[in-house]
């Protein structure tokens, strides 16, 4: 019999899903009735399947999510939310990601901002891309870190490779003139080549003002909001005792300008 000696050769080859059922296809006398095709067909479903779910547990990892648990399916839909079905669905699909289009989700604090945010990264990672999380204020303060001790393009760099950035809590402090010009170094590696989800208590309409400098806040607000699929937020805070995670209700809608 040559189990043993082919399972060996499968684990050296770095094969141990396809091994394990290898071995229990030995093991179970059904095995015997199915064709070659099929018995080889399941060896590799198996190893593609074991390596695809590795693969998204190190890239949920790397992400960092906020809420690690958040998912699109869990994301209601109802009539009485507001929520439109459709553009759940569009974004569910990660065309934006392919298309390296931006979300914008604004709202007021505790109506779920971050988890439809999380949620759209988790599920950009199950489609294979990469994700990071990062509150607005803790990006600035590595950028800062970065440039004292003069790593700061390396940082940029990495930044620039994640397909989903998500920004959390944009708009929360007012910015420096230092932070004005890395958040514009972050957006502007982005724009068109990779995209960003950032999630604020102020409207749209209000970041150029928060931004501050005219000039590096039309650049910013360009880049963020063209080609953007737009979330609006509205309700009770969620987080009051007996709320679910979820938003209450939201206004969605796609713009692309």
């Amino acid at each position: 019999m040559l189990i043993e000696p082919t399972q060996e050769k499968l684990l050296s080859l770095r094969l141990p899903a396809m091994a394990h059922t290898w071995k229990t296809q030995q093991e179970d006398p059904r095995s015997a009735a199915l064709a070659f095709d099929e018995r080889f067909g399941m060896l590799v479903d198996a190893e593609w399947m074991e390596r695809q779910n590795k693969r998204l547990t190190r890239s949920l990892r790397e992400a960092q999510l906020r809420i690690r648990n958040a998912c699109i399916e869990d994301v209601q839909t109802s009539t009485p939310r507001g929520l439109e079905k459709k553009l759940v669905r569009e974004l569910s699909s990660c065309q934006w990601v392919h298309a390296h289009h931006q979300v914008t989700i604004t709202g007021p604090s505790g109506v779920g901002k971050t988890y439809i945010a999380c949620a759209l990264a988790q599920q950009a990672c199950r489609r294979g891309y990469r994700a990071l999380y990062r509150r607005a204020p803790r990006l600035l303060d590595e950028l800062l870190l970065a440039r004292a001790d003069g790593s700061y393009a390396q940082r940029l760099a990495r930044i620039a490779r994640v397909d989903v950035l998500v920004i959390d809590d944009f708009g929360l402090t007012p910015l420096d003139e230092a932070q004005r010009r890395d958040l514009l170094e972050v957006i502007e590696d982005r724009y068109a080549q990779r995209s960003t989800i950032l999630c604020s208590q102020l409207p749209t309409e209000r970041w150029h003002e928060h931004i501050g400098d005219a000039t590096i806040a039309d650049a910013i607000c360009d880049r963020l909001l063209h080609n953007a699929h737009r979330i609006a937020l509205r309700g009770g805070s969620r987080r009051r005792p007996g709320a679910n995670e979820e938003p209450e209700a939201a206004e969605l809608s796609s713009a692309q300008e």
